[in-house]
């Protein structure tokens, strides 16, 4: 089964064209933002609209097929964040000059960690959005 048009559409405006992990929106990323599967179809998820979200290709990437991580404070293996059930303000925040992914949560710890959320080329590419004055986003 493959995921309808119609269904992105409404994953993209739902996220307001943004990657709901990392917040990048789609103006300011190379490429077009993916229908991700949450819990991932690999491990019996399913197309349906409450297990997809929007992720940028890094993002997506870096999670492929994953589902949970290691919490780097606890060291507990923690179920990443789920954008159809969490909300991201819950489990992070900006760092002072808006270039860092905070995890406020064992899951938001583990979900930076697993989708290196804070990797050299997403902190330089915030770092010059900040000074275009295009970041950081807003959070809700």
């Amino acid at each position: 089964m493959t995921v309808s048009e119609y269904v992105r559409i409404l994953v993209r405006e739902r996220a307001k064209n943004r990657c709901e992990y990392c917040l990048c929106h789609q103006d300011y990323v190379m490429g077009r933002l993916q229908t991700d599967h949450v819990y991932p179809l690999a491990k019996g998820g399913t197309d349906t609209e409450d297990n997809l979200c929007l992720a940028c290709e890094l993002c997506n990437q870096h999670k492929w097929t994953k589902t949970e991580d290691t919490d780097p404070q606890t060291g507990k293996r923690i179920s990443l964040f789920n954008p159809r059930k969490q909300n991201w303000a819950d489990h992070f925040a900006w760092s002072a000059d808006g270039t860092e992914i905070i995890g406020l949560t064992e899951c938001g710890r583990a979900t930076a960690n697993a989708l290196k959320l804070n990797n050299n080329l997403s902190m330089t590419v915030r770092r010059n959005r900040g000074l275009a004055g295009w970041h950081p986003p807003d959070t809700k």
